[in-house]
């Protein structure tokens, strides 16, 4: 049988993988051949929707911290990932510092956000530094040259960072000098003041929500807090919601305070704590629920969406009552 006549009766998507005949070089003999009928057909583990909480062992409800702890929010596992992730390009942590505790941050990362949820202490980098206390949201380069110091009484604080999109890139970042980054700090009365004035606003029915966006001087054209990242907190009045919607990227939540409030995440409900982080997949269609009689719930929502704005394809919509994108 001809050659023609063999690949006629086979089909191409059942090919494998195909090398090349006589490769001359190292170079050449590494080369890998695929077809338009096996190339697209690679199946990886979907983004689990996940929950984490903070240990026993990390709070400070009684005393400053013991010891330094990290705690990662880590599906690794589940996403066949070779770094910690939360998401395929994100990692959610929870950092315990001791009482006069330094750390230096991971230069393997842009950046990361942070907010602290108790404590009070200092950040450094380079020749920028400043105080954070409680309610604080800052943005650290990725950078030898960076630091925290906890005060006497401890902290203890969360973080998102990209580690395992340059994992995945095998990438080192440029310097903070040369990106043009410099750390960013948001006080918490700032905060507030801007959170004051978005409630004396009206809103129409194309917005999602009360929230407050996060950036920076360097970053103002993209409103995002990193390239890759963006950073909202969001607010949700007692007995109401925000409306059902998917978006490309994947989201981290860091629950703030809300009584009675949880989220639906492609039709799975998940009740709110204090401080527990929240996954949602990418493109699943979620909502947020207050269904409380106190104050307005308020979270803090991490999202790789710098990727998908850049990229063109962020895919933002909200749903209908069956679930289907609105026109």
């Amino acid at each position: 049988m001809m050659q023609a006549e063999l690949n006629e009766a086979v089909d191409m998507a059942s090919l494998p993988v195909q090398m090349p005949l006589a490769p001359k070089t190292e170079a050449a003999a590494r080369a890998r051949f695929f077809n338009s009928g096996n190339a697209f057909n690679i199946h990886l583990p979907d983004v689990p929707a996940a929950s984490f909480d903070l240990p026993p062992s990390m709070s400070m409800s009684n005393s400053a911290p013991c010891e330094t702890q990290w705690m990662d929010c880590d599906q690794s596992d589940a996403l066949g990932s070779g770094v910690p992730a939360t998401t395929p390009f994100m990692l959610a942590r929870y950092l315990s510092l001791a009482a006069g505790a330094q750390i230096v941050l991971d230069s393997t990362t842009s950046g990361s956000i942070w907010y602290v949820i108790d404590g009070d202490g200092t950040a450094t980098h380079g020749e920028t530094g400043f105080e954070w206390h409680r309610g604080d949201v800052f943005m650290m380069p990725g950078s030898a040259s960076a630091n925290l110091h906890a005060a006497q009484s401890g902290a203890l604080l969360w973080c998102v960072d990209n580690s395992p999109l340059l994992a995945h890139e095998d990438a080192v970042p440029r310097t903070a000098s040369q990106r043009g980054l410099v750390a960013v700090h948001f006080p918490a009365d700032e905060i507030e003041r801007q959170l004051e004035m978005l409630f004396r606003t009206s809103a129409n029915t194309e917005t999602s929500g009360f929230a407050v966006i996060f950036s920076s001087a360097e970053l103002e054209p993209t409103r995002n807090l990193l390239p890759t990242l963006t950073l909202s907190l969001n607010t949700v009045p007692p007995g109401c919601m925000q409306r059902p919607h998917r978006h490309n990227s994947a989201a981290i939540t860091l629950v703030l305070t809300g009584d009675d409030c949880f989220s639906m995440v492609d039709g799975k409900r998940c009740d709110w704590r204090p401080y527990r982080t929240l996954v949602t997949p990418p493109a699943a269609l979620h909502s947020h629920h207050n269904e409380g009689h106190g104050p307005r719930a308020r979270f803090l929502i991490v999202q790789d969406g710098g990727l998908y704005y850049h990229g063109r394809t962020m895919g933002f919509a909200f749903a209908d009552d069956s679930g289907n994108p609105e026109p």
